[in-house]
């Protein structure tokens, strides 16, 4: 018996064979008679193109011989449509987004306040899914940037228990206070958290986690600095506190740390922690296939730095 799917494909969706290995956005592009890339870009935004029946969003997904894309003749009908959020990347195990500041990534149970996940779980629960999706990290409520979420628990098992293997590039972009003295460079220290939620950081090991963050400083202009950031570990707070102890703390960051610029500006000029997760890089849990997202720094950031 064929699947609603196959039934209503025949009517809804046109179908292209793969015939040979090649990026999606390629095949869109040579399939699609006089296609631009900007509305073939479109067409995966709009989260209307499939690789066997499961919608795909990366341009750059490879193609094998033998699989079937299928591209749909309406815009689908339960996006993921938030001011909070903007749908990056969706398969059958996992979501990619890209969050605002000012939105938790979750929040505890019980609690009844917007948050990412909450977010994410309405828009599967549209889709007649009965899942929840789960937390395979977090940003501050201040960061912005890419997140990964999992559609089934034992897939978040897998990045918890193997996050350093599997990820493989995590990057921030960061506006701090003052000119960088240094073109790179690397701050290690173990971060502990106080009864007040601050985490405070220590050159000697005090018992708390060992954080490593690495840096590269792009620009210096306006008493402000534009800095890349690379983790080594994940913990909460790092970078906010290894720039505090770089004497040069996120504009916009008041809890650790910025107050003004060289200048005497206010340091929230840009009304906002100018902190940024920009790249996430890693290997899919189930597939092996390797993954790799990139969303453009903030125009805020680019401002304070003309």
């Amino acid at each position: 018996m064929s699947s609603f799917f196959d039934r209503k494909a025949a009517n809804s969706y046109t179908d292209y064979p793969v015939k040979e290995p090649a990026e999606l956005m390629q095949f869109l592009m040579s399939r699609l008679s006089g296609i631009s890339r900007t509305r073939a870009k479109e067409l995966l935004s709009q989260r209307m193109v499939y690789v066997n029946k499961e919608i795909i969003t990366q341009y750059n997904y490879m193609l094998k011989p033998g699989q079937l894309v299928q591209i749909a003749k309406t815009r689908h009908k339960h996006g993921l449509t938030s001011r909070w959020v903007r749908l990056v990347y969706e398969d059958a195990f996992l979501i990619v987004v890209e969050k605002k500041e000012g939105i938790l990534t979750n929040v505890q149970p019980g609690k009844r306040q917007i948050c990412v996940k909450s977010i994410l779980d309405e828009y599967v629960k549209r889709q007649n899914r009965s899942f929840s999706v789960s937390t395979v990290h977090r940003l501050d409520r201040g960061t912005s940037g890419l997140l990964v979420f999992a559609k089934r628990r034992d897939v978040q098992k897998m990045f918890t228990d193997h996050w350093q293997d599997l990820v493989t590039d995590r990057r921030y972009v960061a506006v701090v206070q003052g000119e960088m003295e240094k073109d790179f460079g690397t701050v290690t220290s173990w971060l502990s958290e106080n009864r007040l939620f601050v985490t405070y950081s220590s050159l000697v090991d005090n018992g708390g986690k060992y954080a490593v963050t690495n840096y590269r400083t792009l620009k210096r202009k306006n008493g402000y600095s534009l800095v890349e950031l690379t983790l080594e570990t994940g913990r909460k707070n790092q970078i906010r506190v290894h720039m505090q102890d770089l004497r040069h703390p996120v504009v916009g960051d008041f809890k650790y740390g910025s107050t003004v610029n060289d200048y005497g500006e206010r340091a929230d000029a840009a009304g906002r922690i100018c902190l940024h997760a920009f790249r996430l890089a890693f290997r899919h849990p189930i597939t092996g296939e390797s993954l790799k997202f990139e969303t453009p720094y903030p125009s805020a950031f680019t401002e304070l730095i003309k």
